[in-house]
């Protein structure tokens, strides 16, 4: 077994007591009162989900395991003579908790290097698609056809303790997670490169592969580790974790769940905004002429967008009341080593001037940046400029989370998921009611 798996069995058996007693002494008591509004407005805000990998702070942003993002980069040991902390030691906090030491995160790193190679019958499928299969079809193909390796769907089928469901679920997350950055840069060099692939180096961590396979060098294999980390986890909500986790709560393996999960994430309303910022702020560039992005000019040019009934794309939150931790730490990325990159100088003037022009309009709840309103930049600087391959990018970081989270789900032996469904009729007979 290895060190993260024994560590985890432990981690499970200190927490099961604690659902347990939930479910036998306070099953009865309300968490809120569901409205009408809430059963039609897609559940916003029904407290009925539980996870301990990440919670949304209004203040303070996303808690990963309870540190806040500064926390996380600063504690995490760093990919060795890197300045961000390697995903490697990112799983292991989701998993359990705990900050690792250097060691438990290279002990995960070989555990990962001896799962990375991609299956052939995986190659062969990618290369028969169409290229001009959109990129988030053949991520999701890939990772479906890799369901036949399934160690839980195949133990299950011979018959197992529930209690042990979590085990098979935990080595089909490592051998997602393992071979899931590969696969993505596969993928790209594939549709994006002329078909010029380059090897995995079977040596380095997820960050450093992840940016050796896609040709990029030297600082993006940082980029690739913080953006990889930013993307993981939204508490479990947010339509991709969600789906993942209503997916798996039928007993499906990880590959099912997962694959599920992109598919959501691949939706307008939920994992495209990176690329419809990049795309607005673009045109905002070609409509300023390129021009120098002073104060003056860029207030004068919201002020004419919000006037006009559109809106600042990238600015606000449904949750958050402060500027988005996540869009703090790409932004401190930006200023060390792209300061005068032409697309950062027009994000951080509109950092400048924005927040206040929407208080002063007094429409927004939040006027701050989100992520989405950096992220985009980053991956352009360094030759990422394939729209489309923007949610590949989000679907490898996300699956950290949600592949912890379903883990988890398995290990406290959550049920099947099936919310009671009402009538409009009843609920107009109890709107009658008041």
């Amino acid at each position: 077994m290895s060190k993260l798996k024994e560590r985890l069995a432990q981690k499970i058996e200190e927490h099961r007591p604690r659902t347990t007693k939930l479910l036998k002494d306070h099953a009865d008591v309300k968490l809120g009162e569901v409205t009408i509004g809430q059963a039609l407005g897609g559940g916003r805000g029904v407290k009925m989900l539980v996870t301990d990998i990440s919670y949304l702070d209004p203040m303070e942003g996303i808690r990963f395991r309870g540190f806040t993002i500064p926390e996380v980069l600063e504690k995490l040991p760093k990919a060795e003579g890197k300045e961000y902390p390697s995903i490697e030691s990112f799983w292991w906090l989701l998993m359990t908790g705990d900050i690792p030491t250097q060691d438990e995160a290279c002990a995960v790193r070989d555990e990962f290097n001896a799962k990375k190679i991609i299956p052939q019958y995986v190659i062969d499928l990618l290369r028969r698609i169409p290229r001009d299969t959109h990129p988030m079809t053949m991520f999701s193909m890939a990772i479906l056809a890799m369901q036949r390796e399934s160690r839980f769907a195949r133990e299950y089928a011979c018959g197992m303790n529930k209690l042990d469901y979590w085990k098979p679920m935990y080595e089909d997350a490592v051998e997602i997670m393992a071979k899931l950055p590969s696969i993505a840069a596969y993928i790209y060099r594939m549709k994006y490169r002329n078909d010029t692939l380059i090897p995995p180096d079977y040596t380095l961590d997820i960050g450093g592969n992840f940016a050796h396979m896609m040709g990029i060098d030297a600082p993006y294999d940082d980029v690739a580790r913080l953006y990889f980390i930013l993307h993981s986890d939204h508490e479990s909500g947010n339509a991709s974790a969600h789906t993942t986790h209503l997916v798996a709560s039928t007993l499906s393996d990880s590959y099912y769940s997962l694959s599920a999960g992109l598919n959501a994430l691949a939706g307008p309303l939920h994992g495209l905004a990176t690329q419809e910022v990049l795309r607005w702020l673009q045109d905002v560039i070609k409509k300023l002429d390129g021009q120098e992005p002073t104060e003056a000019l860029m207030k004068k040019f919201v002020w004419d967008t919000l006037q006009s009934g559109q809106v600042i794309p990238g600015f606000g939150h449904a949750v958050l009341r402060r500027t988005d931790p996540r869009y703090e730490a790409q932004r401190n990325f930006c200023l060390k080593h792209l300061p005068e990159d032409s697309l950062f100088k027009y994000v951080s003037m509109l950092y400048n001037v924005v927040p206040d022009i929407l208080l002063e309009q007094g429409k927004a709840k939040n006027p701050w940046p989100n992520v989405d309103a950096q992220s985009g930049v980053l991956q352009w600087h360094y030759g990422i400029k394939e729209y489309d391959f923007y949610t590949v990018l989000f679907g490898v970081g996300r699956a950290l989370g949600v592949l912890s989270n379903i883990i988890w789900d398995r290990a406290l032996l959550y049920p099947l998921e099936r919310p009671k469904s009402l009538t409009t009729a009843m609920l107009e007979e109890i709107a009658k009611k008041g």
